[in-house]
């Protein structure tokens, strides 16, 4: 079900009214779901950040900091692998999970940056993040052409990253930030439009359901790296 590394077209939409009302089912259960991940990270992040000794135990362990690190790369690989065999509630489960893990992740930002421009970069985000989801879901576009090319271009960012690590170039950085941010920004009308195609399918109702977790992890993904790359953004502005 994880359409980003299938080479498939996805079903078209039709407008029969069994197909919009199963869509729309679809298509809520991924907001309400992406919305509850984020929340769970935004709680987990904070509950470590306020406490010195968790983000000692999470940060200065090495065992617990690289365990969490492959925990989260474990959990992205296996929903999208064994989804027709995991029952919608473990899917879901590992789903929650995944979003607690990452908000353990994301505690660091709050040493890094005030408070205030968390949640500036945060409306930002979420302003950006619904307009494309919007886009994406209302456009009569075929955004999957543009597909391989966002993955090429998801590819060269993280290499470029990675490189950076080693360089610590302030001018790469800010190239990897604005194609961090126009990248995502991307992602999130095409994941949006492939969740609503590929939900307009004659599915199962265990099978939609999976499909909306799916889509919400994708989503969630989207947005917590579109914030992220903006964070970047307007930290290296404001340096």
């Amino acid at each position: 079900m994880e359409y980003r590394n299938q080479n498939m077209t996805p079903p078209p939409y039709y407008g029969s009214n069994a197909v919009t009302t199963q869509t729309n089912s679809v298509m809520k259960r991924v907001y309400v779901r992406m919305f509850v991940g984020m929340l769970i990270s935004a709680f987990c992040a904070l509950g470590v950040a306020s406490s010195p000794a968790a983000m000692s135990f999470f940060f200065s362990n090495q065992i617990v900091f690289w365990g969490i690190f492959i925990g989260m790369l474990a959990m992205a690989f296996i929903l999208p692998a064994r989804l027709t065999r995991m029952s919608t509630t473990t899917c879901l489960v590992l789903f929650c999970v995944f979003a607690a893990a990452m908000g353990v992740w994301l505690a660091p930002i709050f040493y890094v940056y005030r408070l205030g421009t968390i949640v500036y970069t945060f409306f930002i985000t979420a302003g950006t993040f619904g307009a494309m989801s919007i886009y994406g879901y209302f456009t009569k576009t075929d955004l999957s052409k543009f597909g391989t090319y966002m993955i090429m271009a998801l590819f060269g960012l993280i290499i470029a990253i990675v490189v950076n690590i080693f360089l610590k170039s302030s001018g790469l950085e800010w190239v990897i930030s604005i194609v961090g941010v126009l990248l995502f920004t991307g992602l999130t009308a095409w994941d949006t439009q492939m969740v609503k195609r590929l939900s307009a399918a004659n599915l199962e109702p265990q099978l939609a359901d999976k499909l909306a977790t799916m889509g919400a992890l994708n989503l969630y993904l989207d947005f917590i790296n579109l914030f992220l790359f903006i964070l970047r953004f307007v930290g290296l502005s404001r340096d």
